[in-house]
Order: C-alpha cells, then sequence, then structure tokens
C-alpha cells in the first residue's frame, strides 16, 4: 500500500460449494470467501463532497460529488456510486475520500468480482469514516446498491460470502432467516480447481432476472391455494408435483430445480461432515444436470468441461458455477493429478471451441477485513 493512504482493505470473490440460484429463492447455499481478492487503498481527502475512485486494472478513474449521486452509463461505476447512494441513506457521517483499487480476481469468471468490490468499498468507508454499521449492514446494503444500481436482483449470498467467511470453512447459509454455520472443509489429498470458460455470453444477467420472475410465478400459482407458501422454500417437490398441469412447463421446471438443490445443500453439509468426498462430488454432477436440464443456464462450453471431467477417476465432481452462460466449473481433483488434468482439458477445450481455457486453484479463506 502507498504510505500516502490511510488505509487498505482486501475483499475476497467466492465460490459456492452447492446451491445455485437458491438464494433468491430464500434456500440454502454453500459458499465461502476465496483467496483471489481486490485490494483497497482508502485516504480521507480533506474535501467534504468531491470522492475519486482509480482501478488499476482497467487503468481508468473517475470523480463524484457526495451531494449528486446518481447512477452513471459505466457500469464499473455504479457498483461504487451504489455502495455509496446506499450509505448515504443510513448516515450523515460519509466526507471526500480517494481510493484506488486493484483486483487478482478474474473478471466475467463466476467468483463474484462485484460483491468483492461492493462489500470491500462499504467495508473500508465504514473503517474509514467511523460509521459504526455491522458487518450484517454492510452485506444487506451491499446487496441494495446491486438491486438498485446495476440493476441485477441478486441474492445475499455473494456479499454474505465475502464479508463473513471463515478460513478453512464453508459457510451452511440459510437466506431466509440469515442464520448460518461454518462447516470445516476437510478435503485432502483433493483440491478445489476452477477452469474459466473464458466466454461470457450476454443473456447472464436478462435471464438471471427472469428465471427468478419464472420462479416467484410457481409461488404464486401454488400459494392461492397454499396460504402458507411465500417462496420455493415452503414448497415439497409433493406439493410441486400437484401443480405440475397447472404451471406452465418451464416455470415447473424451474421450480423443480430449486426444490431439489435445496436438498441437495443439507446432503452435501452431512457429507462434508462424514468426509465422504465420493458423496460430494456426485451431487456437483447432480446439480450441474439440473442447471443444464431444469433450470437451464449452462451453455455447450460449461457442459464440455463437465462432461470431459467425467472421465478421470481422479476428478471426483464438477458443476457449472455462479450464474451462468459462461465463467467457470467448479472441480474436486486429486492434488497429484491436477497438473495433468488441466493440461488435457486445455488442449480438448481449444481444440473444440478455439478459446484458451484458464485454470486456478482456490482455498476456502476469510471475509473482507483490514489489511494490516
Amino acid at each position: 500500500m502507498n504510505s500516502t493512504y490511510d488505509l487498505c482493505i482486501e475483499s475476497p470473490g467466492r465460490i459456492n460449494i452447492i446451491g445455485e440460484h437458491t438464494d433468491y429463492n430464500n434456500g440454502f447455499v454453500l459458499p465461502t470467501a476465496i483467496d483471489k481478492k481486490i485490494k483497497f487503498s482508502f485516504k480521507k481527502n480533506e474535501n467534504s463532497t468531491i470522492c475519486n475512485v482509480r482501478s488499476v486494472n482497467f487503468n481508468t478513474s473517475f470523480s463524484f460529488d457526495l451531494t449528486k449521486v446518481e447512477p452513471s452509463k459505466h457500469q464499473w461505476e455504479n457498483y461504487i456510486l451504489g455502495v455509496v447512494f446506499e450509505l448515504q441513506q443510513l448516515t450523515n457521517n460519509l466526507k471526500g475520500f480517494d481510493c484506488v483499487i486493484e483486483s487478482d480476481i478474474p473478471i466475467g469468471s463466476g467468483v463474484s468480482s462485484s460483491a468483492a468490490l461492493e462489500c470491500g468499498l462499504a467495508f473500508g468507508l465504514n473503517e474509514l469514516f467511523k460509521l459504526k454499521l455491522s458487518k450484517q449492514l454492510i452485506v444487506e446494503l451491499s446487496q441494495r446498491a446491486e438491486h438498485n444500481y446495476v440493476g441485477t436482483k441478486c441474492g445475499i449470498m455473494d456479499q454474505f460470502a465475502s464479508v463473513m467467511s471463515k478460513k478453512d470453512h464453508v459457510i451452511l447459509l440459510d437466506c431466509k432467516s440469515l442464520e448460518f454455520e461454518y462447516i470445516p472443509v476437510s478435503i485432502k489429498p483433493y483440491k478445489i480447481v476452477l477452469l474459466n470458460t473464458n466466454v461470457s455470453h450476454n443473456l447472464a444477467s436478462g435471464e438471471y432476472n427472469k428465471r427468478r420472475v419464472q420462479c416467484e410465478t410457481g409461488v404464486k400459482i401454488i400459494q392461492k391455494e397454499h396460504p402458507h407458501v411465500v417462496s420455493l422454500r415452503e414448497v415439497t417437490l409433493d406439493l410441486l408435483n400437484k401443480f405440475e398441469s397447472t404451471l406452465d412447463p418451464t416455470v415447473f421446471n424451474r421450480c423443480k430445480y430449486v426444490i431439489e438443490e435445496n436438498e441437495r445443500v443439507k446432503k452435501t453439509v452431512d457429507a462434508l461432515k462424514n468426509k465422504q468426498l465420493t458423496t460430494l462430488g456426485k451431487y456437483l454432477y447432480e446439480t450441474h444436470e439440473g442447471l443444464k436440464n431444469l433450470y437451464e443456464v449452462s451453455c455447450s462450453e460449461l457442459d464440455f468441461l463437465v462432461e470431459f471431467s467425467k472421465d478421470y477417476k481422479e476428478v471426483l465432481g464438477a458443476r457449472m458455477m455462479g450464474g451462468g452462460f459462461g465463467g467457470c466449473t467448479i472441480n474436486i481433483i486429486h492434488e497429484h493429478e491436477i497438473e495433468q488434468f488441466i493440461e488435457d482439458i486445455s488442449k480438448a477445450y481449444f481444440n473444440n471451441f478455439n478459446i484458451k481455457l484458464t485454470a486456478f486453484e482456490v482455498m476456502p479463506s476469510k471475509g473482507t477485513s483490514i489489511k494490516n
């Protein structure tokens, strides 16, 4: 950190072992922060309202006035402006600041660089101006920033994992009550490897919001006969099946996937606690099938990587991770075979799609914190 700065914050990306697209349906998820981070250097700039933000990675900067915070035409700026706007709803104590941002999180890889950006900024400004906001409030305001300024109606998982994670653990998070439990990750001699397709199909954000609406549509229809149902969390497979002829087939499939995935999260926790790693891998493959066939958020590149991994006994499981239509697969691989597997799959992937694959190992890490 440049010595002229008052404070340095590190805010991590995240992975999700299992529990995809369940968070905005009040379901269960199993995420953790990873050892890829965004670093923020902050200082007060003695100006009462002017703020200056610079991105080292994008080699770009912008300034804004605290008295006129409004959405920008430049998407990355909205992550910053959205957080500042949400902070202003909670406090009058923000003043002018300078912030330099540098990241080693692969953008567009589905490890939620956006949540890291929001949470790191909120966490840093909370420290810099002694706002005394709880970690929970930082999580919630960061999520609101993404809803209100970026326009993605994301669930709470990404921000929660970015702030609340604990080293060598995953978080079993109940997205309805926000109760959570730290589950130790003990998977030696296996490691977690992400394979980045390096594709990002433009469908992603629009389709994400569409899936949310489809799930809500299913809930509304079921709710007419069962008033206790406020989300898919209250719907069992037996109950859903009674509505199969009533629901649009696509809506039925979306709901079915979410209900099955919630059960898989709970079963995966048991597998981790009992060190049943083969079972863990089986659930990952099942989730991918659900995301591909019922939720329809996969793509040919992701499917290729998952199918290819099934020929390797050293790979216990793999699935697409994140919003979908690109980004990464998450793979549980024996540590002795990682290098060979990456070499083989990279070659096959390039031969099929003429795209270079990026692979990186990740470790469950602690959440957003002050860098000493």
